[in-house]
Protein backbone atom coordinates (compact mmCIF):
# COMPACT_ATOMS: atom_id res chain seq x y z
CA UNK A 1 0.00 0.00 0.00
CA UNK A 2 1.83 3.64 -1.18
CA UNK A 3 2.20 6.20 1.65
CA UNK A 4 1.99 9.68 1.75
CA UNK A 5 5.12 10.85 0.67
CA UNK A 6 6.43 11.95 -3.16
CA UNK A 7 10.01 11.21 -4.22
CA UNK A 8 11.61 12.33 -6.98
CA UNK A 9 15.02 10.41 -8.35
CA UNK A 10 17.81 12.36 -10.14
CA UNK A 11 20.78 14.51 -10.39
CA UNK A 12 20.89 18.09 -8.58
CA UNK A 13 24.04 19.87 -9.28
CA UNK A 14 25.17 23.19 -8.48
CA UNK A 15 24.11 25.93 -10.77
CA UNK A 16 25.46 28.98 -12.09
CA UNK A 17 23.41 32.15 -12.79
CA UNK A 18 22.81 35.46 -12.60
CA UNK A 19 25.86 36.51 -13.87
CA UNK A 20 26.92 40.19 -13.34
CA UNK A 21 30.72 40.73 -14.97
CA UNK A 22 32.52 38.43 -13.54
CA UNK A 23 30.78 37.36 -10.59
CA UNK A 24 27.82 34.64 -10.83
CA UNK A 25 25.25 33.42 -7.93
CA UNK A 26 25.37 29.54 -6.69
CA UNK A 27 22.29 27.85 -6.42
CA UNK A 28 21.55 23.91 -6.65
CA UNK A 29 19.07 22.89 -9.10
CA UNK A 30 18.45 20.08 -11.99
CA UNK A 31 15.13 18.76 -13.89
CA UNK A 32 14.19 16.44 -11.00
CA UNK A 33 14.76 17.99 -8.43
CA UNK A 34 12.97 21.56 -9.98
CA UNK A 35 10.30 18.99 -10.59
CA UNK A 36 10.87 17.91 -6.53
CA UNK A 37 10.97 21.32 -5.41
CA UNK A 38 7.30 22.96 -6.87
CA UNK A 39 5.78 19.66 -6.21
CA UNK A 40 6.78 20.12 -3.01
CA UNK A 41 5.91 23.58 -2.31
CA UNK A 42 2.40 22.85 -4.42
CA UNK A 43 1.61 19.71 -1.51
CA UNK A 44 3.49 20.46 1.76
CA UNK A 45 1.48 18.09 3.82
CA UNK A 46 3.44 15.08 2.01
CA UNK A 47 6.91 14.10 2.55
CA UNK A 48 9.19 14.95 0.27
CA UNK A 49 12.79 13.22 -0.65
CA UNK A 50 15.62 13.70 -3.30
CA UNK A 51 16.64 9.91 -4.31
CA UNK A 52 20.19 10.48 -5.65
CA UNK A 53 23.56 9.91 -4.07
CA UNK A 54 26.17 12.91 -3.01
CA UNK A 55 29.81 13.01 -1.97
CA UNK A 56 31.33 14.18 1.04
CA UNK A 57 32.71 17.06 -0.07
CA UNK A 58 31.32 21.18 1.44
CA UNK A 59 29.46 21.43 -1.92
CA UNK A 60 27.71 18.69 -1.06
CA UNK A 61 26.99 19.15 2.13
CA UNK A 62 26.09 22.39 1.45
CA UNK A 63 23.56 20.76 -1.05
CA UNK A 64 21.64 18.62 1.69
CA UNK A 65 21.49 21.35 4.07
CA UNK A 66 19.44 23.11 1.55
CA UNK A 67 17.09 20.69 1.29
CA UNK A 68 17.30 19.94 4.67
CA UNK A 69 15.99 23.98 5.14
CA UNK A 70 13.79 23.49 2.63
CA UNK A 71 11.75 20.22 3.94
CA UNK A 72 13.24 17.85 1.54
CA UNK A 73 15.23 14.97 2.85
CA UNK A 74 17.20 12.61 0.76
CA UNK A 75 16.17 8.97 2.65
CA UNK A 76 18.77 6.37 2.32
CA UNK A 77 20.67 8.24 -0.42
CA UNK A 78 24.16 6.98 -0.31
CA UNK A 79 27.21 9.56 0.49
CA UNK A 80 30.34 8.72 -1.26
CA UNK A 81 33.53 9.48 -0.07
CA UNK A 82 35.22 12.10 -2.35
CA UNK A 83 32.69 12.21 -5.05
CA UNK A 84 31.15 15.77 -5.84
CA UNK A 85 28.13 17.31 -7.42
CA UNK A 86 28.24 18.06 -11.12
CA UNK A 87 27.97 21.95 -11.88
CA UNK A 88 25.99 23.74 -14.72
CA UNK A 89 26.38 27.69 -15.69
CA UNK A 90 23.43 28.81 -16.93
CA UNK A 91 23.85 31.83 -19.75
CA UNK A 92 20.82 34.19 -21.32
CA UNK A 93 20.38 35.63 -24.44
CA UNK A 94 17.35 37.69 -23.25
CA UNK A 95 15.02 35.07 -21.84
CA UNK A 96 16.24 32.25 -23.52
CA UNK A 97 18.99 30.31 -21.33
CA UNK A 98 22.15 27.94 -22.75
CA UNK A 99 23.57 25.90 -20.17
CA UNK A 100 27.42 24.86 -20.34
CA UNK A 101 27.93 21.58 -18.15
CA UNK A 102 30.82 20.05 -15.83
CA UNK A 103 29.45 16.47 -14.61
CA UNK A 104 30.83 13.51 -15.81
CA UNK A 105 31.90 12.23 -12.31
CA UNK A 106 29.44 13.63 -10.69
CA UNK A 107 27.87 11.78 -7.25
CA UNK A 108 24.73 11.37 -8.62
CA UNK A 109 25.83 8.86 -11.52
CA UNK A 110 26.16 6.43 -8.80
CA UNK A 111 22.05 6.62 -7.41
CA UNK A 112 21.87 3.08 -8.01
CA UNK A 113 24.96 1.98 -6.18
CA UNK A 114 23.39 0.19 -3.63
CA UNK A 115 20.00 -1.43 -5.01
CA UNK A 116 18.42 -2.16 -0.90
CA UNK A 117 18.83 1.78 -0.42
CA UNK A 118 17.42 2.87 -3.70
CA UNK A 119 14.07 0.28 -3.35
CA UNK A 120 14.00 1.85 0.63
CA UNK A 121 14.01 5.20 -0.95
CA UNK A 122 10.83 4.28 -3.28
CA UNK A 123 8.68 2.55 -0.56
CA UNK A 124 5.38 4.11 0.55
CA UNK A 125 5.43 6.67 -1.74
CA UNK A 126 2.31 7.88 -3.13
CA UNK A 127 4.29 9.25 -6.37
CA UNK A 128 7.70 8.59 -8.08
CA UNK A 129 8.92 10.64 -10.34
CA UNK A 130 11.88 10.55 -12.96
CA UNK A 131 13.31 11.49 -16.17
CA UNK A 132 15.34 10.76 -19.27
CA UNK A 133 17.91 12.62 -17.63
CA UNK A 134 18.10 10.50 -14.62
CA UNK A 135 18.29 7.15 -16.85
CA UNK A 136 21.25 8.83 -19.49
CA UNK A 137 22.99 9.17 -16.81
CA UNK A 138 23.42 5.75 -15.45
CA UNK A 139 25.42 3.14 -16.85
CA UNK A 140 23.03 0.14 -18.28
CA UNK A 141 23.42 -2.21 -15.64
CA UNK A 142 22.29 0.66 -12.94
CA UNK A 143 19.77 1.66 -15.30
CA UNK A 144 18.17 -1.78 -14.90
CA UNK A 145 18.58 -1.69 -11.19
CA UNK A 146 16.39 1.92 -11.16
CA UNK A 147 13.70 0.63 -13.12
CA UNK A 148 13.41 -2.53 -11.23
CA UNK A 149 13.17 -0.31 -8.13
CA UNK A 150 10.70 1.98 -9.82
CA UNK A 151 8.74 -0.88 -11.10
CA UNK A 152 8.54 -2.50 -7.49
CA UNK A 153 7.03 0.81 -6.16
CA UNK A 154 4.72 1.20 -8.94
CA UNK A 155 3.67 -2.73 -7.84
CA UNK A 156 2.99 -1.55 -4.13
CA UNK A 157 0.77 1.21 -5.55
CA UNK A 158 2.88 4.35 -5.86
CA UNK A 159 2.02 6.43 -8.94
CA UNK A 160 4.82 6.69 -11.22
CA UNK A 161 5.41 9.90 -13.60
CA UNK A 162 8.14 9.87 -15.96
CA UNK A 163 9.39 12.85 -18.31
CA UNK A 164 11.62 11.57 -21.20
CA UNK A 165 13.69 15.23 -21.31
CA UNK A 166 15.76 13.41 -24.07
CA UNK A 167 19.52 15.27 -24.30
CA UNK A 168 21.30 13.91 -26.89
CA UNK A 169 24.65 14.88 -25.79
CA UNK A 170 24.20 12.53 -22.24
CA UNK A 171 23.28 9.48 -24.87
CA UNK A 172 25.73 7.43 -26.35
CA UNK A 173 23.47 7.01 -29.50
CA UNK A 174 19.85 8.10 -30.13
CA UNK A 175 19.07 4.35 -30.67
CA UNK A 176 19.96 4.16 -27.08
CA UNK A 177 18.07 6.71 -25.64
CA UNK A 178 14.96 5.54 -27.97
CA UNK A 179 15.44 2.21 -25.83
CA UNK A 180 15.83 3.13 -22.27
CA UNK A 181 13.13 5.78 -22.65
CA UNK A 182 10.31 3.53 -24.16
CA UNK A 183 11.42 0.56 -21.68
CA UNK A 184 10.67 3.67 -19.18
CA UNK A 185 7.58 4.17 -20.48
CA UNK A 186 6.71 0.50 -19.23
CA UNK A 187 6.39 0.88 -15.58
CA UNK A 188 5.13 4.53 -16.08
CA UNK A 189 1.25 6.14 -15.47
CA UNK A 190 1.72 9.90 -16.01
CA UNK A 191 4.10 10.74 -19.04
CA UNK A 192 4.73 14.40 -19.15
CA UNK A 193 6.90 14.85 -22.35
CA UNK A 194 8.16 17.93 -24.10
CA UNK A 195 7.08 17.94 -27.93
CA UNK A 196 10.25 19.35 -29.29
CA UNK A 197 12.64 16.55 -27.82
CA UNK A 198 9.91 13.48 -28.78
CA UNK A 199 9.85 15.58 -32.72
CA UNK A 200 13.96 15.03 -32.29
CA UNK A 201 13.79 11.63 -30.52
CA UNK A 202 11.12 9.63 -32.07
CA UNK A 203 10.60 11.68 -35.55
CA UNK A 204 6.85 13.00 -34.52
CA UNK A 205 5.43 14.93 -36.76
CA UNK A 206 2.96 16.70 -34.50
CA UNK A 207 1.86 16.51 -30.41
CA UNK A 208 -1.06 14.77 -31.85
CA UNK A 209 1.28 12.12 -33.50
CA UNK A 210 3.44 11.81 -29.41
CA UNK A 211 0.27 11.33 -28.29
CA UNK A 212 -1.15 8.65 -30.28
CA UNK A 213 2.13 7.11 -30.12
CA UNK A 214 2.71 7.42 -25.76
CA UNK A 215 -0.67 6.49 -25.20
CA UNK A 216 -0.19 2.93 -26.53
CA UNK A 217 2.04 2.40 -23.50
CA UNK A 218 0.98 5.06 -20.86
CA UNK A 219 -2.62 5.89 -19.32
CA UNK A 220 -2.37 9.36 -18.87
CA UNK A 221 -0.20 11.60 -21.39
CA UNK A 222 0.40 15.39 -20.77
CA UNK A 223 2.71 16.86 -24.01
CA UNK A 224 4.13 20.00 -22.97
CA UNK A 225 4.62 22.52 -26.01
CA UNK A 226 6.36 25.77 -24.47
CA UNK A 227 3.90 28.92 -25.22
CA UNK A 228 1.76 26.32 -27.53
CA UNK A 229 -1.07 24.56 -25.58
CA UNK A 230 -0.41 21.33 -23.72
CA UNK A 231 -1.68 18.32 -25.20
CA UNK A 232 -3.58 15.48 -23.23
CA UNK A 233 -4.58 12.60 -23.99
CA UNK A 234 -6.95 10.45 -21.25
CA UNK A 235 -9.18 7.92 -21.69
CA UNK A 236 -9.08 7.70 -25.45
CA UNK A 237 -9.63 11.37 -26.03
CA UNK A 238 -7.20 14.69 -26.81
CA UNK A 239 -7.49 18.07 -25.10
CA UNK A 240 -5.50 21.24 -25.21
CA UNK A 241 -5.13 23.11 -22.31
CA UNK A 242 -4.19 26.76 -23.85
CA UNK A 243 -0.50 27.95 -22.29
CA UNK A 244 -0.15 31.74 -20.38
CA UNK A 245 2.19 33.95 -23.02
CA UNK A 246 4.43 35.73 -20.87
CA UNK A 247 5.61 38.96 -22.20
CA UNK A 248 8.17 39.75 -19.25
CA UNK A 249 9.70 36.75 -19.19
CA UNK A 250 12.78 36.63 -17.23
CA UNK A 251 14.54 33.39 -17.75
CA UNK A 252 13.16 29.80 -19.02
CA UNK A 253 15.25 27.43 -16.60
CA UNK A 254 13.04 25.17 -15.12
CA UNK A 255 10.25 26.11 -16.52
CA UNK A 256 9.30 22.83 -17.55
CA UNK A 257 10.24 21.03 -14.67
CA UNK A 258 7.84 23.42 -12.48
CA UNK A 259 4.43 22.78 -15.21
CA UNK A 260 5.57 19.27 -13.89
CA UNK A 261 5.66 19.40 -10.39
CA UNK A 262 2.38 21.95 -10.87
CA UNK A 263 0.67 19.13 -12.59
CA UNK A 264 1.66 16.40 -10.75
CA UNK A 265 0.48 18.11 -7.18
CA UNK A 266 -2.98 19.03 -8.90
CA UNK A 267 -3.02 15.43 -9.98
CA UNK A 268 -2.38 14.24 -5.91
CA UNK A 269 -5.01 16.37 -4.96
CA UNK A 270 -7.74 15.17 -6.71
CA UNK A 271 -8.26 17.83 -9.91
CA UNK A 272 -8.53 16.25 -13.42
CA UNK A 273 -6.29 16.48 -16.03
CA UNK A 274 -7.19 19.65 -17.70
CA UNK A 275 -7.30 21.61 -14.30
CA UNK A 276 -3.90 20.13 -13.36
CA UNK A 277 -2.67 21.87 -16.84
CA UNK A 278 -4.49 24.54 -16.33
CA UNK A 279 -2.79 24.86 -12.76
CA UNK A 280 0.76 23.61 -14.27
CA UNK A 281 0.16 26.35 -16.73
CA UNK A 282 0.27 29.05 -14.50
CA UNK A 283 3.07 27.77 -12.15
CA UNK A 284 5.07 27.77 -15.27
CA UNK A 285 4.46 31.34 -16.29
CA UNK A 286 5.41 32.52 -12.66
CA UNK A 287 8.37 30.54 -12.54
CA UNK A 288 9.65 32.30 -15.90
CA UNK A 289 9.66 35.83 -14.37
CA UNK A 290 12.18 34.90 -11.82
CA UNK A 291 15.76 34.09 -12.03
CA UNK A 292 17.08 30.31 -12.15
CA UNK A 293 14.72 27.41 -12.08
CA UNK A 294 14.16 27.51 -7.97
CA UNK A 295 11.25 30.48 -7.38
CA UNK A 296 10.18 30.95 -3.50
CA UNK A 297 7.41 28.66 -2.58
CA UNK A 298 5.16 31.47 -2.06
CA UNK A 299 5.30 32.15 -5.58
CA UNK A 300 4.27 28.94 -6.86
CA UNK A 301 1.67 28.50 -4.15
CA UNK A 302 -0.06 32.01 -5.03
CA UNK A 303 0.12 31.09 -8.94
CA UNK A 304 -1.02 27.50 -8.20
CA UNK A 305 -4.28 28.63 -6.50
CA UNK A 306 -5.16 31.79 -8.43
Amino acid sequence: MAGNGVASIGECMLELSGQTGPNWRMGFAGDTFNTLWALHALSEDRPATYVSAFGDDPFSQGQIGFFAENGIGIGSSPIIAGARPGLYAITLTGAERSFTYWRGDAAARQLASDPAALSKNLENQALVYFSGITLAILDDAARKTLLAAVAKARAAGSLIAFDPNYRPRLWRTREDAQAAIVEALGVTDIALPTFPDEQMLFEDATPQATAERLRQRVGEVVIKNGEQPALIAENGTLHDVPAIHVAAAVDTTGAGDSFNGGYLAARLAGHGPREAASRAHRVAAAVVQVRGALAPFETLRAAFEN
